[in-house]
Formats: structure tokens, sequence, C-alpha cells
């Protein structure tokens, strides 16, 4: 079977959606004399050059450090693909996007993107600074490297269009090296982990040589579903990309099938374990000997991914290899039946969220539904904790239960010390406890309790180290952790760092992010907890790592730090596009007319003088949010490095940008879409008129834009208010009855709340909208939600009733779009629609200027 493709150029992308065939090169309007005509040879179009030189400029690197932090990895990510790399054929099975011809995710998990390429590694050695260059294949396509817990290695797959490899390079030299004979299959993930030894990878290699099944013309049979009377909701986020029939069963097979296997990391001797098998997770123990292993079995599903198919689950004594045509399984823990059915926000029942204990050889822990999953129905206790030890023949011992979901367990350094987590969905309420796990019930005290949107009060999570095992632990020192965090306030995000003393539950203040530079903790220089690794930046100063020396204490304010500290530079990596530092930002804090506090950033181009009103343009994602008073906390930053990317690139045309507005939706999360449009107008009008307010924003002048939810509220705005002159919404959904039972966090079903699918569905209110408005998907969107056909219908229904519009679909994309074509696309298309539609827009209600 051939991978197929939705659409396969731009031109049938018009004929799709119903529209009169526009060239590319000719899409423009004679009017605008901003956006530049197609790129020579290609049928996409591009922005002017000034926007494509930023464009193209190299991200700044992300930092890694080493478990053993002495060396700090700083890895660029390639920005985007190219467009022939994102029209690589591949197949869509069970929420698996799978390139046949060398088994590599064509996508991520979620249906996001592309995965990147890395572009350059190099390593940094703290104590000196010296950097070195890990020198990379030619032509290769590394994914992000992982560190070996002794710190001597990191190992990364490398993309070929014929397999994915596994290279291995040494941390103190930079040289790589590719394991000859490893054939990688990444198509459930977990497909490379180091053992506890840190000598030997845990791998998942294709399994097999033979061709793929074929399927002669029409062979394939009807695809056939049933369902007997069972209730049972099938989530927006759970169909994606499912199978169709018998033969994509048997693809399914094939290319999910692995055989794991052991590889010597200095050698490059491959040891198979077991038989090949659908092995979705891996999960080693600390004694490197017994790993859990989920394997899926049939039925399969035509309604759900992969995930929710039948499973089972058992522990493996991996040094027993496994005789030819069986597994080395020593205890079975579950067989888990398929979970097609499982409630909106819930879970499938039978054990889930297995982790093992790192100071001990291995004992195994995980949790079970007490409510078959369901967080709707009435429960004392949600979920129960299991425990299991080596050899494994006694019967799972309960630890402790939660009274909200279990939200994970977070092991200390210290065997004594646990903290447990877990979370109300119904409340949005989350609270941790310190447990000792050997006496979890009677010995459990209160650290933390409450919202989940509380910002200004998040302790932080607990900073880590790197067993020499490699399993990660909360650092504690008698009853001290540290807590790092991303320091929410009135004046933006400024990251700390704090001790927190587990006995008196008290926190003392180490280190904070002024006010004008964006500072955050990396993690601890060696073994001295008086130096700190940071990543330090300012709208102004390019991202680098600092070593912070801690000193003596000093009085301090409220939330400022209790102790001096100096800092020096460690990297000096400098600045790609120097020309987009003229460009200003500032955070800006108002209010809703209901009272409720609101935020965004305010960025004025190159050259603005204050007084000068401009076309603005406005960019939000709504989110819900159950208590008002945190719903008004404000996040992000303006001294952050400033980076330019989609609609932001429009300030280099002449644009202000109210950039990160807040748009929440307030209400019991039950039902806050009761009021969803009524609450979207009131943060928009908030926004507009404070921009307006200070003297930036040309109220005749405004657009709108945002993506996927985002994208639904620009067009609501369109339909609902008189705010703006234009709007450009990229890969929406905009009628809600597609998606019946569950939207965002709307839980009620359609036939539940029909008039609140409708009020929120903008296709509903097409003969309203006459706003212009830019419509833009991916034609391989696989978000269930945001389904290409959303946009068409749009397209169609506002085109049917006399509306402006104009429907851009990108060939190949995801949900977001990855390729460097497609993204200049977008610029070009949105820049040629603001111009043509705000910025030289007629006077709302007169004449052309």
């Amino acid at each position: 079977m051939q991978a197929k493709h939705l659409l396969s150029g731009l031109v049938s992308a018009t004929l799709a959606a119903g529209m009169t065939p526009i060239s590319a090169a000719s899409a423009a309007p004679a009017a605008s004399t901003t956006a530049a005509t197609a790129a020579t040879g290609s049928a996409y179009n591009q922005p002017p050059r000034e926007i494509l030189d930023v464009m193209r400029a190299p991200p700044p690197p992300v930092p890694s450090l080493s478990p053993t932090r002495d060396r700090l990895m700083l890895v660029t990510m390639e920005e985007y693909p190219s467009i022939a790399k994102v029209a690589t054929p591949f197949l869509r099975l069970a929420g698996v996007r799978i390139e046949p011809g060398n088994r590599s995710q064509h996508d991520t998990p979620g249906g996001y993107g592309i995965p990147p390429c890395v572009g350059a590694i190099d390593l940094v050695t703290v104590a000196d600074g010296r950097q070195t260059a890990v020198k990379l294949p030619a032509g290769a396509c590394p994914r992000r490297p992982v560190w070996s817990a002794d710190g001597q290695r990191f190992a990364f797959e490398n993309i070929t269009a014929q397999a994915v490899e596994l290279w291995v390079g040494d941390a103190r030299t930079g040289a790589v090296r590719r394991l000859a004979g490893v054939r990688l299959n990444q198509m459930f993930g977990d497909q490379v982990q180091w053992m506890p030894d840190q000598k030997t990878l845990l791998v998942k290699l294709v399994s097999g040589q033979t061709a793929p099944p074929e399927a002669p013309a029409g062979s394939d049979g009807p695809g056939i579903q049933e369902s007997l009377g069972a209730t049972g909701q099938s989530s927006t986020y759970e169909n994606r990309d499912t199978l169709r029939n018998r033969h994509d069963e048997q693809l399914f097979d094939y290319y999910g099938s692995s055989q794991l296997a052991l590889v010597d990391a200095a050698s490059g001797k491959i040891t198979p374990v077991g038989k090949p098998g659908l092995y979705e997770a891996l999960d080693v123990a600390p004694d490197g000997r017994h790993a859990v292993v989920t394997e899926i079995r049939t039925p399969y599903s035509y309604v759900t991914t992969f995930d929710r198919f039948p499973k089972q689950i058992d522990i493996w004594d991996l040094s027993k290899h496994g005789a030819k045509g069986s597994n080395p399984v020593v205890r079975q823990i579950a067989s888990l039946p398929l979970a097609d059915r499982v409630p909106n926000r819930g879970v499938p029942v039978g054990p889930r969220g297995f982790t093992w204990r790192p100071t001990e050889a291995a004992t195994l822990v995980w949790a079970e539904a007490l409510d078959g999953g369901n967080p709707n129905v009435q429960a004392a206790e949600r979920d129960k904790l299991m425990l299991l030890k080596a050899p494994f023949s006694a019967e799972p011992k309960e630890i402790v239960r939660t009274g909200q979901r279990y939200a994970g367990l977070l092991w200390s350094e210290q065997p004594g010390t646990a903290l447990l987590s877990d979370y109300d969905v119904n409340r949005k309420w989350r609270r941790t406890w310190q447990i000792d796990v050997d006496s979890a019930q009677a010995s459990r005290r209160l650290l933390w309790d409450m919202s989940s949107d509380e910002k200004y009060a998040d302790p932080g999570v607990p900073v880590r180290r790197i067993l020499a095992n490699g399993f990660p632990v909360i650092r504690q020192q008698g009853d001290t952790i540290y807590l790092s965090g991303t320091g929410s306030s009135t004046d933006g995000d400024r990251p700390f760092l704090d001790r927190f003393d587990l006995k008196t539950q008290t926190a003392q203040r180490l280190f904070r992010s002024s006010k004008t530079s964006y500072e955050q903790f990396i993690g601890f220089a060696g073994d001295d907890t008086g130096r700190l690794l940071t990543w330090y930046q300012s709208a102004a100063e390019t991202p680098n790592a600092f070593v912070r020396t801690l000193g003596a204490a000093t009085a301090a304010a409220p939330g400022e730090p209790a102790v001096a500290s100096s800092a020096a530079a460690l990297t000096h990596l400098t600045d790609p596009v120097p020309q987009v530092r003229e460009i200003k930002k500032r955070l800006v804090t108002y209010k809703r007319a209901d009272g409720v506090p609101l935020s965004f950033t305010l960025y004025t181009p190159p050259g603005y003088k204050e007084g000068t009103r401009l076309p603005t343009i406005l960019n939000a994602y709504p989110m819900d949010f159950a208590d008002a008073s945190k719903a008004g906390q404000t996040t992000g930053s303006q001294a952050t490095f400033t980076r330019l990317r989609q609609y932001r690139l429009l300030l280099l045309s002449g644009y202000a940008i109210i950039d990160s507005a807040a748009f929440p939706i307030v209400g019991d999360p039950r039902k806050a879409y009761d009021t969803y449009t009524e609450q979207l107008v009131a943060d928009a009008q908030a926004a507009v008129d404070e921009a307006v307010r200070l003297g930036v924003t040309d109220p005749d002048r405004v657009g709108v834009t945002g993506h996927s939810h985002g994208a639904l509220m620009t067009a609501n705005l369109l339909a609902h208010s008189t705010l703006f002159r234009a709007g450009a919404a990229t890969s929406g959904s905009y009628n809600k009855s597609l998606t019946p039972f569950g939207f965002q966090n709307e839980r009620r079903s359609v036939w539940e709340a029909p008039d609140v699918y409708t009020k929120a569905s903008t296709f509903f209110y097409a003969d309203k909208l006459k706003t212009p408005l830019l419509l833009v998907h991916g034609g391989d969107d696989a978000n269930p939600g945001t389904t290409p056909l959303q946009s068409t219908k749009l397209y169609e229904a506002i085109r049917g009733n006399g509306g402006t519009t104009r429907l851009v679909m990108l060939p190949y994309e995801p949900h977001w779009y990855a390729a460097r074509e497609s993204n200049e696309q977008l610029v070009y298309e949105m820049l040629r629609w603001f111009d043509k539609y705000v910025k030289d827009a007629a006077p709302a209600g007169g004449a052309a200027p």
C-alpha cells in the first residue's frame, strides 16, 4: 500500500476547497508592495528579504547539563526542515505516522510537527569554559543526544533515508561513531535507553527483513465496527489516524514489530532479548536485570489509537535473553483489555504509571483506579498505589490511597522520602504529600495544597540528580531539598532557586532572576551547592551560560534572595540577528470590565517613536480557569531574548504586536463554556482598549490572529465583535458538533449542551462574519479536533454567505507547520492580508485615505 497524503500542492488545495485556482506567483494583489513574489522555481511565496534573513538565522542553542555536572552540552536545532523532508511518504497506523523507508516517526506523538534535526552540538567544560564542537556526520539528521549517567558518553539517533541509526559520542573529545548493524524502530518510542551499567544500551530493533504485506486492489475488504449498547465516549484526542481495515492491521503488525536487544556501547556487540513483538514501553529496574515490558495485543480498534489497545504487561529477566521463540517472563503484572470507552479526563482501569524505586534493586510501584477511572463519579478515594519486590513471587502490596487522581511519585535519594501528588480534574486542584513508601499511609504529611492554576505561590519543582544507575532522584541533604521554579509575579516571570526544609516546611530563597533579565537555574556546578549554573538572557542579550557563586546572607525583601551572589559568563554566544534588538517590548497589566486582572506583552517595531499610533496585531490563546483570582495572574517575561517567528515577524514591517494577551475563560470547569463568547469579547475589548490608551495602537487598524484554539477565538471575535478589521486563523476547529463528545475543557457532549456547541462554533455564524478572515491549515493535520475539513467548511460557509475570506492549505503539514517553505508562505500570507485589510484599509465607515 502506498502512503497517501491529503493534498499534493497549493493549486490542488484550492480545488479541493471549491475555490477558483490562484497561481502562487499571482496571489499578491497589485496594491501590495510589501510582500515578495514566488521563490524562483517554487510554488511557494516568500516575504521580503529583511524578514527572510531573520527567519533563516540559527536559533539559540538549548543547554543540557551532564549527570555529573562537569560538562554542558549546547544543542542547536535546525529551525525548519525542507518541504522535501516534510513530504516524505508515511503510513497512518493507529495514531503513529511512520515512514516505511526507515521506520522513523514522521510526526511527533501528538501530531504537532516533524521532529527537527540537530544542527550542531558543542560541549563546554564547566571548570574552564573550554568548548569542543562535536563532529557530526555530513548530511546527518541527529535527534537530541541522551547522556550516560557517568557523563562519559552520549547517544543519539541519526535519521537517514534507509534507517534510524544509533551513534555514540565521547564527552571528552566530542568524537562520534555509528554502531554498525543497529537499525532502530521508532514506531512506539522508548527505542534507546542506557542500561544501569552505563556501558550498554537497550534498544528496539527493526525485526525481520521480509517485504511488507501487500493488498491487491479491492482486496482490503470492508471496514467494520460494532457497538452493542454500552455507553462510552471517544474523546477528541483519541481517534487520530486510526486503523481502517484488515490490511491496516497487517501493516500495523509489520511496522510495529521490534526485536529487543542489548548493545555494547564500546564494541557494538548486539545481544537479542526475547522474540519479536509489538513492544510499546520498556522500564528497566535499577539492578539492570529486570524490566517491565508492555506489549500490544489484539483485538485492535478502529476508533482509538494504539495506546488504548489491549496490553500485556510483564516483568522480564533480561539476563536470560530468552530461548528462541520465547520471552524471559518472570511475572505477569496485567493483561489489560481494549480501553475504547475511557471517560473524558479519565484513565483506563488496571495497572498504570509504573515506576521503579531508584534506591532498591528491583521494587516496582504502580497505580490502579478505584473509581472505574471516571472523574465524574463520586468517590472518597480515586486511586491506590501497589508495590511488588523482587523476586516477584509474592502478591502486590497496597501502600497508599489517594483522594484525588494519582499524579506522580518523585523519589528522593534518601530511601525514607518520596513526594506523592494527586490531582482533581473537576476542581483543577493539586496536592503534594511527603511520604515514607514503607509506611506511606501513616507517614504522609501534606506539603502543598493549591489550585493548579496558581502561579504566584507555586513552590517550584524539586531539583533532582542522577544516581550512578541512571535513575533521577530528589537531591536531599538531611531534611533539605531544593526547589526551582518559574517565579511568576506581578512583574512577570522571575525564575528562582529555593532551599526547602521538609521538617519545618519553610523555604529560603537562594537565587532569583532580576527584573531586567531572565535567568534560569540549570543545575549545580559539580557537587558544590554553593555554585549554580544558570542560563542568562535579556531582551538585548543573547542567551549564555553563567556560573553564579552564592555568598553571605543578606537582608532581603520578601521573595528576594536571602544570600548574595556573583556571576561569571561560562559561554560567549553572539547574536545572529542584531537588527531584531531594535524591537522594544514591555509587560502591560490592566483589568477586564468585570475586574479580572489581565496582562500582555507589547512589542513595538524598530525605530518606533512614542505616541505614534500603529497598525496592531493581537495574538492570544484562551485558557480555562476555575477561579477568577488565578485567571489574572501575570505570566511571561519582557526580559527574554526577543525572537521572531510567524506573526511576530510583522514587526519588521511596521506593526505593533499585542502578544500573549491573557484570555481567561473563567468558571466551573464543567460548564465554563456557557459564557465562552462573551468572555472572549470582554478579554479582547480590554486588551485593545489598553493598547489604545498607551498611545501605541490605532483603534481603527487592529487585526487578530491565533492558532488552533486561538484560531477559533480569532474567528469568533470577528463574528461577535467590531474590534478588528481583519483576522488570520491557523489550523482551527470552527464547528464543534464535529467533536461531539467534548472540546478543549468542555466535558459535556453536544447532546447534553447543544446550545453551548452551537454558540462556540463560528460555522453557525458564518452569515454574520463580514470582516475579512484568512484561513490557513496544514493539509495533513492529525489533531482530530482540527482536521483540514474544519477550515474547508468554514471557508465554504463564509464564501457562500458573501464574506471576504481566503483559504490556504499547506500541503504535507501537520498541526504545527514545519517546512521552511510553508512558514515563509504563512508569513507572506499574513503580511499580504494584514497590509490590505488593516494597515492600508480605508477608515471604518469612510473613504480611503
